[in-house]
């Protein structure tokens, strides 16, 4: 079993990893620092570091032929949901990165149910107890200013095929409640402020797609 402060050694040198050259280190990098939150460790520094990964990536694929499995926004969203469920982390913080991820420019079209993940991921820091209603959809402001339909332009743009489909599961979640899936067994827990956070989804769905 390794103790305490070689697991934070570990965590350290994770955080290091989003900077890391290779796709490999970057993307699982998350993977040891959920598994690390998980078990009670934790830095601020930490935060910091993933924050500024996950919204500037820019290699999105899920799996490679070569390389196999990358996923950066799946493992990305894994941990997201960690930090935004810790104590010591705003949970709003992690709801506008979420933002910030899906309104990032991409040429990749999300095909290895990163949205699922993300969606998912949104939804159990949405559950968080201390989270005002104007923090749970505040979020999505960003997301109605960058992709209202007076902006929209065809081809559809990557980013907002992935945006949508992930806010449609969310609002798919916020009505119907969202389990952990270490434990698919388990009642689905609701959204803090769900009826609102599907009010504003609606708002920002219409936004997008009205022509």
């Amino acid at each position: 079993m390794i103790d305490g402060p070689r697991r934070l050694a570990l965590g350290d040198e994770m955080a290091a990893r989003f900077g890391d050259p290779e796709i490999q280190a970057r993307t699982f990098a998350p993977l040891v620092l959920d598994m690390l939150v998980g078990k009670g460790d934790f830095r601020t520094e930490w935060v910091d570091a993933f924050a500024r990964w996950y919204q500037a990536e820019e290699d999105l694929r899920g799996h490679d032929e070569k390389l196999g499995w990358l996923h950066a926004v799946a493992h990305g969203a894994d941990l997201l949901c960690a930090f935004g469920r810790h104590a010591e982390v705003d949970p709003a913080r992690m709801l506008d990165l979420a933002a910030a991820r899906l309104t990032a420019p991409t040429a990749h079209v999300w095909d290895q149910l990163e949205d699922d993940r993300l969606a998912r991921a949104v939804a159990r820091v949405l559950t968080r107890p201390d989270l005002s209603e104007r923090d749970a959809t505040g979020w999505l402001d960003a997301i109605a200013v960058e992709f209202g339909a007076d902006r929209i332009v065809t081809p559809v743009p990557a980013q907002l095929s992935n945006c949508l489909r992930t806010l449609r599961l969310l609002y798919v979640l916020a009505d119907r409640g969202v389990r952990s899936p270490a434990d698919p067994g388990a009642a689905q827990e609701p959204l803090t402020h769900g009826e609102a956070v599907k009010a504003r989804l609606a708002e920002v769905l219409d936004r997008i797609v009205r022509r």
